[in-house]
């Protein structure tokens, strides 16, 4: 046993007591007017509302160089940060394609939620570091699309647009059939038409129908849901247009009839939800259950997971168990080989636990608690087939490993993270079996990421991981986060030239 690391500690431990004075915040530059040039649409481009539409513009426009000098004079200015925030994502979604596979340059896209909860769980003086990280992500990402075909969002088709009492089942109709053009009209008309509650039953489900870009349909569903929320709704449609493009990506599968191996998961448990009993939502945690479809994961395949949950399901065990299977089962498969997949499997478990807890249709989240325990040894495969055979690593049999200074415990973990990833989660284990204040790891995790951080996987991982670590049942809870140090950042890693930047831009 020994005592969770200081803040003051690990800074004089890690080596990174620099972060206070590399992320202050003040600075002199005043608002600078927005210019009638500023101000000018381009006819042929989705356009935005006056409010928000200058500040989309400067991020567009602004030259990667001086995009981080210029928002911090509009922040002194009086800038907001939700104004920020929304302008980020709304120059994501009309400036970086979502295809042909969710992902690669739509990550800047992608992690603005990651960005955003990373923010909201920063000290105020750093609380900007995250936003500026997404913001110097997006120039990189619009000049990607520029390279590769210069895709823009155009305006909607209104003539197309269906009858506000026709738009629900127009959007379902289209979306079965993969047609692009009609869904593009139906989600229009849906957004100015039906609650955002109503929106999130109809997108969860496609988002979660096919095991297409490892995981990232999902995790658009989830992060656009919640920026959403964070930004306002009167953005949505930008937003759910280009998330339903994002939703339609085929990756070369042929026509929408064909018998895909991405979509059979889907439908084999449609089925199997059927025969899930009624009560299935009363049952009791069992340990046993869990340790038991752990096991099944490791060989199981893609229809004998969803299978097996079923089988539990309807002799009574909680799906809070269940979820604990799934969610350290990812983790699992991350320390067994860290690296792109493995990661997702975290990532996507963590939004497809959010599509659970958010949906009110029953149908809708046995589902999606199916298609989680799927898409599980799916990803599985897809590891054996970049990486070949995975380490033998069990969670649940993992044995702790004391640091060799009690006093400098998280120091001494993410130190090792650099050369021995596993016997950095045997001492996180053993540093989490000692306190129930998880808060200095996760602050030290977060400080590094800011630091450290190289693409958005790292905030995007970081966040889901130390969301998931609450979701999962406290008998869990050790396991699941000594699994986190696969692929969080530690002292030793390359620190990025971001901290000074923002700095600089800030100064």
């Amino acid at each position: 046993m020994f005592n969770p690391t200081s803040r003051r500690g690990f800074l004089q431990a890690g080596g990174v007591g620099a972060l206070a004075a590399a992320t202050d915040l003040s600075f002199i530059s005043k608002l600078r007017p927005v210019t009638a040039a500023e101000a000018q649409i381009d006819p042929k481009v989705v356009q935005f509302g006056p409010d928000i539409e200058p500040i989309v513009r400067l991020l567009e426009e602004t030259p990667r160089e001086r995009l981080l000098e210029e928002v911090a004079t509009r922040i002194k200015g009086g800038l907001s940060y939700r104004e920020v925030l929304a302008a980020l994502l709304l120059a994501g979604v009309r400036n970086v394609q979502p295809r042909p596979s969710v992902g690669f340059k739509f990550h800047a896209v992608l992690v603005v939620n990651s960005a955003h909860l990373a923010s909201l769980a920063s000290p105020a003086e750093t609380r900007w570091l995250p936003i500026f990280w997404a913001l110097d992500q997006f120039k990189s990402a619009q000049a990607a699309d520029v390279r590769e075909n210069d895709w823009t969002m155009a305006p909607v088709d209104e003539a197309a647009v269906p009858a506000a009492h026709n738009a629900r089942q127009a959007f379902a109709d289209a979306m079965d059939r993969w047609d692009e053009g009609a869904v593009d009209v139906a989600t229009a008309g849906l957004s100015r038409t039906v609650g955002a509650n109503e929106m999130f039953e109809l997108f969860v489900r496609y988002g979660a129908r096919d095991f297409r870009s490892i995981g990232h349909k999902a995790i658009f569903v989830a992060n656009s849901w919640r920026t959403l929320g964070a930004i306002g709704w009167q953005y949505a449609e930008p937003v759910l247009r280009s998330l339903a493009y994002a939703l339609q990506a085929r990756e070369g599968d042929g026509p929408p009839d064909s018998d895909a191996p991405a979509d059979r998961p889907w439908k084999r448990n449609v089925e199997l939800a059927k025969q899930i009993r009624a009560e299935w939502q009363e049952g009791k945690p069992a340990d046993d259950a869990t340790t038991d479809l752990l096991a099944t994961l490791r060989t199981g395949s893609e229809e004998d997971t969803p299978r097996a949950v079923v089988e539990m399901l309807n002799r009574g065990v909680a799906p809070q168990s269940i979820w604990d299977a799934l969610l350290v089962g990812a983790g699992e498969l991350l320390a067994r080989q860290p690296g792109i997949v493995g990661l997702h499997a975290v990532t996507s478990s963590n939004a497809l636990r959010f599509g659970y807890e958010t949906s009110a249709s029953d149908d809708t989240r046995r589902m999606l608690l199916l298609q989680n325990a799927a898409f599980l040894p799916l990803f599985r495969q897809a590891m054996e087939r970049r990486g070949g055979a995975l380490a033998d690593i069990k969670l649940d049999t993992l044995e702790p490993l004391p640091p060799a200074n009690a006093e400098a415990g998280v120091a001494e973990i993410f130190a090792d993270i650099g050369e021995n990833r596993l016997q950095a989660a045997r001492k996180t284990l053993a540093y989490a079996r000692s306190t129930d204040r998880p808060a200095p790891f996760f602050e030290t995790a977060r400080t590094l990421v800011f630091l450290k951080g190289r693409d958005s996987h790292d905030y995007k991982f970081s966040s889901a991981a130390i969301e998931d670590y609450y979701q999962v049942s406290p008998a869990w809870r050790d396991r699941y986060l000594a699994s986190t140090v696969f692929n969080l950042r530690g002292t030793k890693d390359k620190d990025n030239s971001l901290v000074e930047r923002t700095k600089a831009a800030l100064a």
